[in-house]
């Protein structure tokens, strides 16, 4: 999920920043330090919003820059464990597809898609179910739940997993059947009656 956070800090001002004003040498800083960091408390940090820098800095023997205390905002994603998330197919591989999520990629495991045998084409950029004839490409925009999160200092772009083996995930025109369905189950029946009549070869 989304959040603004606040933080504390103190930033060092070298001499040669001197000559800007004290909160845009001190939001060039923070961005510099903070932005696209993953931390394994605070998640993704997209932004810095705003900050307020305390005017009086410190001295430090054999240092020329002064050490200011600052507090400010920042933009964070961090996604949580059942958590419900919408994305957009943006790879297909032979293993799944990975799909944006915020300001990163989760990965969407061939297992974790349908219970149906699923066939993954890299080069047409697209998975289609056998059964079902289901089929997600790139640019797909589905409904999933995360099931894997792991954004640990040894992580350096992090990795999350999701599943749409779950009623009412996958791909949102998925969903939109899956609601018929549910409100009509008895047109739905019909309609499965219905085709199989249509595939039975008479004896």
């Amino acid at each position: 999920m989304f959040a603004i956070i606040h933080m504390d800090d103190v930033v060092r001002i070298p001499p040669s920043m001197m000559k800007k004003s004290l909160n845009e040498t001190t939001m060039e800083i923070l961005k510099e330090k903070y932005e696209s960091m993953i931390n394994p408390e605070l998640g993704y940090v997209i932004m810095i919003i705003d900050a307020k820098t305390n005017k009086v800095g410190k001295l430090v023997s054999g240092d020329g820059a002064t050490f200011h205390k600052v507090s400010f905002k920042a933009l964070t994603f961090y996604p949580k464990l059942q958590e419900i998330v919408e994305g957009e197919i943006v790879e297909i591989t032979d293993f799944g597809a990975f799909v944006r999520i915020g300001p990163t990629d989760a990965l969407l495991h061939l297992s974790q898609i349908t219970d149906d045998y699923l066939k993954s084409d890299v080069k047409q950029g697209v998975i289609v179910a056998n059964q079902s004839a289901k089929s997600l490409k790139i640019g797909s925009k589905l409904r999933a739940r995360v099931t894997a999160i792991s954004l640990g200092k040894g992580s350096s772009m992090g990795k999350i997993g999701i599943t749409c083996r779950q009623p009412f995930l996958g791909a949102l025109e998925w969903i939109e059947e899956e609601i018929k369905k549910a409100k009509n189950p008895a047109a739905s029946g019909q309609k499965e009656k219905e085709k199989e009549k249509k595939g039975t070869v008479p004896a």
